[in-house]
């Protein structure tokens, strides 16, 4: 089990590397993929794809942006859920389950009937291929930056390096969340209420 989470986290580092632009040249500039690339690890690409397969680099970033959004939004959630808040009311009034009766942690997504399921991948769909499609690789879906246009280039680099950066922690918390759930068999609240915070410890303290 410990080499499955070791493969995991290598996986989700690799996610990270920089990918190479859509220009043909296989020698790329740090300028031409400057961001994304920050400090302590600058350009960070342990797999060699800015050499070996540069076009792809504008389809991996945006990849690699589009997962942190989404991450992020999931972490949010998972932390908003563990501590009970929750929409009032029924969740399906046909199958009598109100929001409340969602379990938390990875099984909620088994209390939620068929129908659920579609409607939330049909939203996904629209979301993925018209409100923001996937083949618009810059990110840049017109909404702003909590409603406001950012006119200065070098604030909106930094916020777009901030939101990357955001998005890649988020992406190994979520990871990480998941992964010691099911190794512990609990919950984030059950372990933070049991003081269980080391996956591979007995639950009775720290470590």
């Amino acid at each position: 089990m410990k080499l499955a989470i070791a493969a995991l986290l290598c996986a989700s580092a690799a996610a990270f590397a920089p990918a190479p632009s859509t220009k043909a040249s296989t020698s790329l500039k740090v300028s031409e993929i400057e961001l994304g690339v920050t400090e302590p690890l600058g350009v960070y690409d342990p797999l060699g794809w800015l050499e070996s397969e540069p076009e792809a680099f504008e389809r991996r970033r945006a990849v690699e942006r589009k997962h942190g959004r989404v991450a992020m939004a999931a972490v949010v959630g998972t932390i908003v859920h563990n501590n009970h808040i929750v929409f009032d009311g029924y969740l399906s009034p046909s199958a009598n389950l109100k929001f409340s009766d969602v379990p938390t942690g990875i099984d909620g997504i088994r209390a939620i009937p068929t129908a659920g399921l579609a409607q939330i991948v049909a939203f996904f769909a629209l979301v993925e291929l018209a409100w923001m499609p996937a083949s618009k690789y810059d990110g840049d879906y017109g909404v702003g930056y909590f409603g406001t246009d950012i006119k200065d280039p070098e604030e909106k680099a930094r916020k777009l390096n901030v939101e990357l950066n955001n998005g890649r922690a988020a992406m190994m918390g979520i990871m990480g969340n998941m992964v010691a759930e099911v190794l512990t068999g609990q919950t984030m609240y059950e372990q933070y209420a049991a003081g269980h915070i080391s996956p591979f410890g007995d639950g009775q303290g720290v470590f």
